[in-house]
């Protein structure tokens, strides 16, 4: 069983055997202070799961990250939203539905609670005032959950530094309208997309990173894709 661990709004890590990329040396600390890349390249094979609807991204990931593990809990994205009891899906959910299955993780987010600055964006304005007292009461109780929680973000270097240590995975909160366009033609709900869209949240699960082509290879929810890649 690999240990899981939970980086902010933003992303998941999933510690563990499996995948490939090829090894390194050890090398001193860069000229920046860094500390240098375990190897060039590394990926976990994740089970691609595709989204039922346009708000269920953040189980579809859940779902993936749950069968990469191993565990065997539920028969689909269906289970996991009668547990959560909401189809306004936050990132504090997803913590406590892998709290639920007994996932060891830990949260990191540079907001405790529900952000109030979602109130400007379309994707968020109607739902937003209705969440926010019962995500913060989610906050509130997460500790006395067992969910560990830090206030505090997280580089792009330091989520490749994870993943080519071979122990990780992640599961990332990203603006839909930001994703790479090769393969949004691709994505099943596209008609909400435009180039005028403002932020519209969207759950995404890093597997792997290419350090020579600079690349991250994801599993969109959204995606009939198995493989996709993007650019740091």
């Amino acid at each position: 069983m690999w240990p899981l661990g939970f980086f902010s709004e933003r992303l998941f890590k999933v510690a563990g055997e499996g995948g490939g990329g090829e090894g390194a040396e050890d090398t001193p600390p860069t000229p920046d202070g860094r500390v240098p890349l375990a190897r060039r390249s590394y990926y976990v094979d994740v089970p691609h799961v595709q989204q039922a609807f346009t708000w269920d991204c953040g189980l579809a990931c859940v779902l993936m990250v749950l069968r990469t593990l191993g565990i065997d809990c539920c028969d689909g994205i269906a289970d996991l939203e009668k547990l959560c009891r909401t189809t306004s899906i936050w990132t504090v959910d997803l913590a406590y539905l892998l709290n639920k299955f007994s996932v060891c993780f830990s949260f990191l987010t540079v907001t405790l609670g529900a952000n109030p600055q979602y109130s400007a964006e379309t994707f968020y304005r109607e739902q937003l005032q209705e969440d926010i007292d019962r995500v913060d009461e989610l906050f509130g109780k997460a500790l006395e959950a067992g969910i560990s929680i830090q206030c505090r973000s997280i580089s792009a270097y330091d989520i490749a530094f994870l993943l080519l240590s071979g122990h990780c995975i992640a599961i990332a909160l990203v603006d839909k309208t930001k994703l790479n366009s090769s393969w949004m033609n691709d994505l099943q709900d596209m008609q909400q997309f435009n180039e005028d869209s403002d932020y519209m949240g969207h759950y995404v699960v890093i597997c792997g990173y290419d350090a020579d082509a600079c690349e991250f290879e994801i599993r969109d929810p959204a995606s009939s894709r198995y493989l996709i890649f993007t650019c740091c």
